[in-house]
């Protein structure tokens, strides 16, 4: 074909497109799809693909382009995937997803599927529709598990052809995981091509605008010119059309093609002659094709067919002629009949599988606003009920009950509350809190709207705390009221949602004002729990000691609770029960199990939650390491988490197994802390938590590793850590937490500057979030300060920062080391009292009994001290870290040794230990510090 007309949609050879238009003045568009698939599977091409968007407005030929592509792509030997967006279906979650992916992983063998899904089928599955929806899954989870899952596709059946038409209709859940699988395709052997009009909604513009800007072809289309129409007039209408009318023909459809086809059909249609006296009426024909309006369909195609066209615009881009014919009311002859009718007049037409599409989305669009407010509603209503009848299941038949109108439905209700969580089982909180906002507007009945408003608000919870408070808020304040359990929950998942915003404070109050309303009993114990726990990870508080003490008395207390409910199981009457206001005795409960109270009880672990929230109090005071340890023990039947205190678990959430972790790091207990942090990386990866959980988990691993010496591994969990907390946004608790520990992992790995730049561009410093930082960030920050050489301010932030840790009862050295590095920045002016200073930071340490923090804080205290005492300190640095995990201080005591040693065969001993721990634990600076020393020969 000269002149740029290539063969379009349809596959039938003809030189025109899905809308029977020619593609023509497209020759440099057709030219850069050629070379991309060359570039893909040529012999001279780099065999990595590469982003090709095709943007214009509708009518101008993106889907004959994309058709186009599809063909060199499949001539080319690729594997190609390809999906529409639909109008109608953008709110049916990840189903551009499932149009592009299931047909290829529904045929692999098992072994073939075992080999792509990995470890990621439970949490894929349900998205792409190969498994039912089962738990409820993290929507970054599921798309790092797309990502997998298609990139060991492409290694399997590259080259492969990602194409996609009408992004601008894609579901929002697609759209954001093709906005991520597109920054990393290119470095694959996989050609992504998309087309769009400039239509996406307001909440997808940042997706759109950075597909655009990552596009390595992109092409806008434009109107055709006069001669292009004129071809297309000839061809339609025959050699005799006269130029006049061709141009009277562009003219009126501003070259947009298929405006021109449809015009060109209705000039046929009418049997107009194509001369200069005809032109005149094309304008008033082109206004009724682009109208389109109920009068034209029944004029056009009559009443029955119209009914069909519908019923098929309401089931979108994928029609089943005989759900189309029972939404509207047709026998198989009718529908048959319609069928043939709208194919003959170029509104539908055949698709694979034996199923129709529209010609064109602007047909579809207003065959579907052509129909009359009140029938559209019912037709969706019958819709709901058929979809689901042909086994398409709620995800699918949601979107239809969405379009209904309120009649105080229960049945609706039920159906929206199951569909939310099918949405949530997939990882679509988003899809799921449509269904339960449609579901309070029905609106439910009265006992059940509080229930809804819980859900509504719990579905938001790890995506969006703020609709989570207002929600539960709502539902806590509604007149008939949540059920006892469901309330304390949902005063719980309030405060959560209250503590992710950084409003500790208020997180703790509210689960105190529950707590002095609900009556005794295990519901108020969880409360009283929750208040201690979320009070505990405030960065200040102004009755700290006060509070150690009440959690202290808490804890006896619980334990006495905790033989009542044992009493009671037993039938022991005398002392059960009495404290919670029950009157339950051992006949209450079936033989050989506990009465209700007693399964609450062991069912929310309060007891272990206690004695976390206690070993992490006394951590956080410094207090003997064994009396904390003793305390994790206790939280640890059989050397396990407690299923209350799982990872994954919602009881308590994710808080209490952290810092029972960090407890035992801190303790130099690494084999515990280790175990539990791998269990929670294994955890959240097997169950698809891949947003603020998982970065949390890599958080903890990346301070083990710091804490071991392992710094290059230390950097990359840390990095793993920040880069899944810009994803949810600044500010956030893991944020600075992420940030404050690489920082002090770049530092020692001697790259000061960077951390100095790392700090800066994340604005780490004043003011300080609510929530206390690992590691302490008032402390650190004056570490930064100093390290700059700001001896004044350094001393000002770390004096302030211990002040208030002193106040709160806070004395652990190696969480917050202030006072040792307050005492380095006051040596040079105040000797004598940055001496008093170190030395009360030995003492502290002490008081722990852990060989790091002692080790550490003598090493610190040997920088105040000159000669013999400093070298000292530094010997008896040495044999306390060599003795526990902290390998890097252990390298940097065993050099500062070597240094202060002087020019002897001891201090060569000593650095050449320390070069070889250094240059182990990724601590560049240092072995670059110990080899310099030991080549010249005159350490000190």
């Amino acid at each position: 074909m000269a002149g740029g007309e290539a063969v379009a949609a349809g596959g039938d050879g003809d030189g025109t497109g899905r809308d029977g238009c020619p593609l023509h003045e497209r020759e440099a568009e057709i030219r850069s799809a050629r070379q991309a698939v060359r570039a893909l599977t040529g012999p001279d091409g780099t065999g990595l693909g590469e982003l090709l968007l095709y943007t214009g407005a509708a009518g101008l030929g993106k889907t004959a382009m994309l058709t186009e592509v599809r063909r060199e792509a499949k001539r080319a030997g690729c594997t190609v995937l390809f999906a529409r967006g639909g109008e109608r279906q953008r709110h049916e979650p990840f189903r551009v997803v499932r149009q592009l992916v299931r047909p290829v992983l529904a045929a692999l063998s098992d072994e073939e599927r075992a080999q792509v899904f990995g470890p990621w089928e439970d949490i894929v599955g349900p998205a792409v529709g190969l498994q039912p929806p089962g738990g409820r899954l993290d929507p970054q989870g599921v798309r790092d598990g797309l990502d997998f899952v298609l990139t060991r596709l492409v290694r399997r059946r590259s080259p492969l052809a990602v194409i996609v038409d009408d992004l601008h209709w894609a579901d929002a859940e697609s759209l954001g995981w093709l906005a991520s699988f597109a920054v990393g395709a290119r470095e694959l052997p996989a050609l992504l091509v998309l087309a769009c009009r400039d239509e996406f909604p307001d909440d997808a513009l940042t997706l759109q605008h950075g597909l655009v800007g990552r596009a390595d072809r992109r092409h806008r289309l434009r109107p055709l010119q006069p001669v292009s129409v004129a071809r297309l007039v000839r061809a339609a209408l025959g050699a005799r059309a006269e130029d006049a009318f061709c141009r009277h023909v562009w003219a009126v459809t501003a070259g947009n093609p298929y405006e021109t086809t449809a015009l060109l059909r209705e000039v046929a249609d009418q049997r107009l002659d194509p001369t200069e006296e005809s032109a005149a009426q094309l304008r008033e024909l082109a206004a009724g094709t682009r109208g389109m309006t109920l009068r034209h369909w029944l004029d056009k195609i009559g009443p029955t067919a119209v009914r069909f066209a519908w019923a098929a615009s309401m089931l979108g881009t994928d029609i089943r002629p005989d759900l189309a014919a029972v939404i509207c009311a047709q026998g198989p002859e009718t529908a048959a009949e319609s069928v043939r009718e709208l194919r003959r007049h170029g509104v539908l037409a055949g698709a694979p599988g034996g199923r129709l599409e529209f010609v064109h989305p602007l047909i579809a669009t207003s065959v579907y606003q052509s129909m009359p407010p009140a029938t559209r509603t019912g037709m969706h209503g019958v819709a709901a009920v058929e979809t689901e009848n042909a086994g398409l299941g709620l995800l699918t038949a949601s979107r239809h009950l969405l379009e209904t109108l309120p009649e105080g439905d229960t049945a609706i209700v039920a159906k929206l509350r199951q569909a939310a969580r099918e949405h949530l089982a997939i990882g679509a909180p988003e899809a799921a809190q449509r269904c339960l906002r449609r579901a309070i507007s029905e609106p439910p009945a009265d006992r059940d709207r509080a229930e809804v408003l819980y859900e509504l608000g719990c579905s938001a919870l790890l995506t969006d705390p703020a609709t989570t408070v207002n929600q539960l808020r709502l539902a806590l304040a509604d007149p008939h009221g949540l059920s006892p359990e469901l309330r304390v929950d949902a005063i719980f998942r309030l405060a959560q949602a209250l503590a992710h915003s950084n409003r500790l404070g208020d997180a703790a109050a509210v689960c105190a004002d529950e707590a002095a309303r609900t009556p005794p009993g295990p519901g108020r114990l969880r409360l009283e729990v929750a208040h201690f726990m979320f009070a505990a990870f405030q960065s200040e508080d102004a009755d700290g000691p006060g509070r150690s003490r009440r959690l202290a008395e808490f804890d006896r207390m619980l334990a006495t609770v905790g033989m009542a409910f044992r009493d009671v199981a037993f039938g022991d009457t005398a002392s059960g029960g009495a404290a919670f206001g029950s009157t339950a005795s051992g006949d209450t409960a079936a033989a050989g199990a506990p009465p209700p109270e007693e399964a609450i009880f062991e069912h929310t672990g309060l007891a272990h939650a206690v004695a976390v929230l206690r070993c992490w109090d006394l951590t956080l005071r410094g207090v003997d390491r064994d009396e904390a340890i003793a305390l994790a023990e206790s939280a640890l039947p059989g050397g396990r988490l407690p299923r209350s205190l799982g990872w994954t678990n919602t009881v308590w959430g994710f808080e209490l197994p952290g810092i029972l972790g960090i407890s035992y790091l801190y303790a130099d207990r690494v084999d515990r802390a280790e175990e539990l942090f791998t269990e929670a990386v294994r955890a959240y990866e097997v169950a698809g938590w891949s947003g603020g959980h998982l970065g949390f988990a890599y958080l903890l691993t990346g301070m083990l590793r710091f804490r071991c010496g392992a710094l290059a591994e230390a950097e990359d969990y840390l990095r793993r850590a920040l880069r899944i907390a810009e994803r949810i946004g600044p500010g956030v608790p893991l944020h600075w937490d992420a940030v404050g520990a690489l920082a002090e992992t770049l530092a020692a790995r001697g790259r000061l500057p960077e951390a100095l730049e790392l700090a800066q561009e994340h604005a780490f410093g004043p003011p300080y979030p609510t929530v206390m930082v690992l590691p302490d960030a008032p402390t650190l920050y004056g570490r930064l300060l100093l390290a700059r050489g700001d001896t004044a301010g350094a001393a000002e932030t770390l004096t302030a920062a211990g002040a208030a840790l002193d106040a709160r009862g806070w004395r652990n050295t190696v969480w917050a080391p202030w006072l040792a590095h307050l005492a380095r920045a006051l040596a040079p002016e105040q000797p004598d009292r940055a001496r008093d200073l170190a030395e009360e930071s030995v003492r502290r340490a002490r008081v722990t009994g852990t060989d790091s923090a002692i080790g550490s804080t003598l090493r610190l205290c040997a920088a105040v001290h000159e000669g013999p005492r400093a070298a000292e300190l530094l010997a008896q640095a040495v044999r306390h870290l060599e003795r526990s995990p902290a390998r890097y201080e252990h390298a940097i005591a065993l050099v500062d040794l070597g240094e202060a040693l002087g020019a002897t065969a001891a201090a060569r001993r000593a650095l050449t230990r320390g070069l070889e721990l250094a240059t182990h634990c990724g601590a560049d600076g240092l072995a670059t510090r110990a080899g310099t020393l030991l080549h010249t020969g005159t350490p000190g």
